[in-house]
């Protein structure tokens, strides 16, 4: 479609007050991390971040995807929470020495859903390799799923090179990737997720406890989040927390110590929660104009939005917030369910907090021969006023 004359449809003021005093915040904190970020779950929007793109090594944040990849493979069918996996000697926990175990060995016969456990609340290179061998008959054959994934994902800073995050040459991801990674996992596989929350597992008569120390915190409804160590990598924790509606993503990578990834991660999060807030501007499953139709069978189209839209900013800001509707008009059949026929930008003040392109909700098939003839003509006089507003709509 060649580039629609577009026409100024509506802007209208959602909610106005004057600003008598404007709101101090503080800046965002520093941390000692070799990269941070801080996510809005609902609205995508980074509140705070430091080096979020810079490729660092993820150690065991990689058994995030390592999990979402196995989620996805329950969700299609072809592996269930009660399948029955053989462990392999690749998986066995002796092969490796001074890192995170489950403690599985040859011969055990384990469920997928105990696997998951042993991959997210222990953390184990064991469970990682059972597991991808379960699903790809290899782990080389998993990584390239893995890879695909992020691709598709669109992690276009990461590269995965095992299921499990120990270093090697070429593997790396950025705290951004890492973040839409988690907010995948949240909204993709939800059953994945809940397995994150929990603080304890057992296996082999051996008790361990989640890595994730915020789990703990009273401070925070930290439900879910992942802990990686490396060498290279330095101490690095992925968590997610919410507050009322209000769900927030923090990413720390690279600290010096457990403790401080910890510190970082509540300063993170307990900043988004005090200075931000974030509101649902509109569903996806409600209509938000009528759009004139030329040529069509139909007059007209409903026109809406594939998804839910929210928008986050600062909490106590007192500008407006206005909506501004734009129609690539004329609207000229045929017309395909899904087609972008628009778009809505809400603004506070000056500065754009959200937008959206706005789709067909249905389809308009061309009109009689008749139709299109008498829509030319009306069109043609019409183009002859363009001038004048809201012309294109009537």
């Amino acid at each position: 479609m060649n580039k629609p004359l577009s026409l100024l449809l509506a802007s209208i003021t959602l909610c106005s007050s004057a600003s008598v005093f404007a709101l101090v915040t503080p800046n965002p904190p520093s941390l000692n991390a070799k990269g941070y970020l801080l996510m809005d779950y609902q609205s995508g929007a980074v509140l705070v971040d430091g080096n979020k793109d810079v490729a660092l090594a993820p150690a065991s944040l990689t058994k995030l995807m390592t999990a979402y990849v196995v989620g996805k493979e329950i969700e299609s069918g072809r592996t269930t929470w009660d399948s029955k996996v053989a462990v392999s000697e690749n998986a066995w926990s002796v092969k490796f020495p001074d890192s995170s175990k489950m403690f599985i060995k040859p011969g055990d016969n384990v469920t997928v859903a105990d696997l998951m456990r042993g991959l997210i609340v222990q953390s184990g290179n064991d469970a990682a390799v059972a597991l991808a061998e379960h699903v790809a008959g290899t782990e080389s054959g998993f990584v390239a799923l893995m890879n695909q994934w992020a691709a598709t994902l669109g992690m276009s800073s990461t590269q995965f090179i095992n299921a499990h995050g120990l270093d090697g040459e070429g593997i790396h991801t950025t705290p951004l990737d890492m973040a839409t990674l988690m907010r995948r996992i949240i909204e993709d596989v939800p059953e994945v997720y809940k397995l994150y929350s929990e603080k304890r597992f057992v296996w082999a008569d051996i008790k361990q406890y989640n890595r994730n120390r915020l789990l703990w915190d009273n401070s925070l409804n930290v439900d879910g989040g992942k802990t990686g160590y490396t060498s290279e990598a330095g101490y690095s924790l992925v968590s997610s927390a919410v507050q009322g509606p209000m769900r927030l993503i923090s990413v720390v990578m690279g600290t010096p110590s457990q403790q401080t990834r910890v510190e970082a991660s509540r300063q993170l999060l307990n900043y988004g929660f005090r200075f931000y807030e974030t509101e649902q501007l509109a569903e996806a499953d409600k209509n938000e104009a009528t759009v004139r139709v030329w040529k069509g069978q139909q007059a007209s189209v409903q026109v809406g939005f594939e998804q839910d839209v929210y928008a986050t900013y600062l909490r106590g800001n007192n500008r407006s917030l206005s909506k501004e509707t734009e129609i690539y008009a004329p609207l000229i059949a045929p017309v395909k369910q899904g087609d972008i026929v628009g778009s809505v930008t809400w603004r506070i003040g000056t500065d754009e907090v959200a937008s959206e392109p706005l789709i067909a909700k249905s389809s308009v098939e061309q009109g009689s021969i008749f139709k299109r003839a008498w829509d030319s003509v009306v069109l043609w006089f019409k183009s002859l006023f363009s001038d004048a507003k809201g012309l294109w709509e009537s």
